[in-house]
């Protein structure tokens, strides 16, 4: 798997499956190589409705990876 080919730019939904952005980077564990967080811009709404800018959000959070990538909750975003 190309990892930052496979999720740059995939577009991101919190647990509700509104669309919060896209991931523009992704960070690695450098022993394992296994990623640990994802970096995403935010986009539309959710850039107006809370702070804009980047967020940093680990793995764990994430529930699925297909099209769109969906995130367990919105609370930590």
């Amino acid at each position: 798997m190309r990892i930052k080919e496979d999720l740059i730019n995939k577009e991101v939904l919190d647990g509700g499956a509104d669309l919060i952005g896209k991931v523009i980077d992704v960070v690695m564990d450098k022993d394992t190589f296994e990623v640990t967080d994802l970096v995403i811009k935010k986009t539309g709404i959710a850039d107006q409705i809370k702070a804009g800018g980047e967020n940093v959000v680990p793995s764990e959070l994430v529930k699925v990876i297909g099209d769109k990538i969906l995130l367990k909750s919105d609370d930590d975003i």
